[in-house]
């Protein structure tokens, strides 16, 4: 590990404190299935699914062996890529987790390493192909906002599909640890689709929960079995839906005609993979202090960056659903 021109200790510090800065805008980190990625390996990661074995009744006949089954797998791969940026600093870094300029550099660099993690995972994500509209075949169709009716539609497409409810989250921090949650399907969506869902029937929001339990960051409440959280990565197709007064009421529009169409992700427990953002060999803080040069002979500028690797991948298709909607102006 590259520790710059801080100590051993002072950068495990530094990168334990971004990871847990990183996580508070990354929620889609939270629900992937967890592949790590070993140190000096292929950039190629792997993910095996066993497929479920047929369950058609056999009987069995006295003193004759049945022919029985054989297992079959399903690899999905994807290609890991590395990501990072870094921040110029004027001022003397000095050795120490209590410097109040590597101290706030790491937490702004945490919160842009979590969100450029974010859209990273929703742009691969969102391609899913399982697709429930609020309107229409085409998502040019679409000007209708989300109803109960539709999250109703949504459970019941997952749970028909054998998509299993997610019972934990990734936490935050430098180690993988999980906390539990209510059993549930999880919708991530942009804010502007707050008030339509707050606004459909049997919408319970998380201040009437029986139980405060393993609420999930920026969770609003649910609509049946599922529980919404706001993720403002999970940007709506700019005026890709239908005339935005063509429903009985004005939707959002990006230019004023056509409906923004809001994508909102529902998935299930291993649904999609991830490389984990917390944990050995996902983010490492570099730091330069400022030295005399002869680019820099006043020893006046030095950098704060960040840099790690990561990846998403669809496991599974039919237990993810990508429900498209506009929403009221």
């Amino acid at each position: 590990m590259n520790y710059g021109d801080i100590s051993p200790r002072t950068n495990v510090y530094a990168d334990r404190r971004l990871l847990e800065r990183a996580k508070t805008n990354n929620l889609l980190g939270m629900f992937g299935q967890v592949k790590n990625l070993p140190s000096r390996s292929t950039q190629v990661i792997s993910f095996r699914r066993y497929e479920k074995l047929d369950s058609t009744p056999v009987a069995v006949q006295e003193g004759v062996t049945p022919s029985g089954k054989t297992l079959t797998k399903t690899d999905v791969t994807a290609t890991i890529r590395q990501y990072g940026d870094f921040v110029r600093i004027t001022d003397v870094i000095q050795d120490t987790h209590e410097d109040p300029v590597l101290q706030e550099s790491v937490d702004i660099l945490g919160e842009q390493a979590g969100e450029m993690w974010d859209k990273i995972r929703f742009g691969i994500l969102k391609a899913g192909s399982n697709l429930l509209r609020a309107n229409g075949t085409d998502r040019t169709h679409i000007n209708t906002v989300i109803t109960a009716d539709l999250c109703r539609t949504a459970g019941r497409t997952l749970k028909r599909q054998e998509a299993e409810y997610l019972r934990e989250m990734i936490g935050a921090g430098a180690k993988i640890s999980t906390s539990p949650i209510p059993p549930s399907f999880v919708g991530v969506c942009h804010a502007d689709v707050q008030p339509d869902i707050e606004r459909c029937e049997d919408f319970v929001p998380v201040e009437k929960y029986s139980s405060a339990m393993g609420l999930i960051p920026g969770e609003i409440g649910k609509v049946g079995q599922i529980r919404f959280a706001i993720d403002n990565n999970c940007v709506p197709f700019a005026d890709a839906g239908a005339a935005k007064a063509g429903a009985g009421y004005t939707t959002l529009s990006t230019t004023g005609t056509n409906s923004d169409v809001y994508p909102i992700l529902i998935f299930g427990k291993n649904a999609y993979g991830i490389v984990p953002l917390a944990g050995k060999e996902s983010a490492t803080v570099l730091v330069a202090n400022p030295k005399a040069s002869e680019s820099d002979p006043m020893a006046q500028r030095g950098t704060v960056a960040w840099k790690g690797w990561t990846t998403a991948v669809i496991l599974n298709d039919l237990w993810m659903l990508r429900m498209e909607v506009a929403c009221k102006g």
